[in-house]
């Protein structure tokens, strides 16, 4: 069984909501996965990361990029750079912003350069898009990401009403994808 850690920070609600739907696909893909926010980091927190088979960022993307806690923790992780501790691990992220674009694409580019100065192995998101006419808000994938998964929650809406359903779906679909990525890279290793 792959264990995969969902290493997040959520400044309003709305990115723990999809780190637990995140949670909640590489579960129910039977992977042994546990969700740890940057503020509650401690020893044992960090043993768990260097002990994973895959690790999860996800942040709120704010003015262009993570949030200043996401960035803390990773400055943190220069540790277990230091000593490789992180190579040849599974590495995937996911991000919220408030507007559709947000520059979301730049958080999830600086989780890509964090694995690889790692040595991690990334995985994209692995879905088309729901790019038709007849593609609605609550359909999988309407962001359109592809490097990572993408949310979105409207400034004015709470955690309660954002991400939409179809965000989440795609958050649930994303952690299971992450979860047979890294199985099969396991078994083959």
């Amino acid at each position: 069984m792959s264990k995969i850690v969902i290493v997040y920070h959520s400044g309003y609600g709305h990115t723990k909501k999809a780190a637990e739907a995140v949670l909640g696909g590489a579960l129910g893909a039977g992977a042994d996965a546990k969700l740890i926010a940057v503020g509650e980091l401690d020893d044992a927190g960090w043993a768990e990361l260097d002990a994973a088979d895959a690790i999860i960022f996800g942040a709120p993307t704010y003015m262009g990029g993570p949030s200043a806690d996401f960035k803390k923790f990773a400055d943190a992780s220069s540790k277990s750079w230091f000593g490789q501790k992180w190579k040849d691990k599974i590495a995937a992220g996911f991000t919220n912003s408030a507007t559709m674009n947000g520059d979301k694409f730049s958080t999830i580019q600086y989780f890509v350069t964090l694995a690889m100065q790692h040595s991690m192995i990334w995985v994209g998101l692995g879905m088309m898009p729901a790019n038709t006419k007849a593609a609605t808000r609550n359909d999988p994938n309407y962001v359109g990401g592809f490097t990572g998964l993408l949310t979105q929650s409207p400034a004015d809406a709470s955690p309660e009403e954002a991400p939409p359903p179809g965000d989440l779906e795609t958050a649930k679909q994303f952690g299971a994808r992450v979860a047979a990525v890294t199985a099969r890279w396991i078994a083959g290793h």
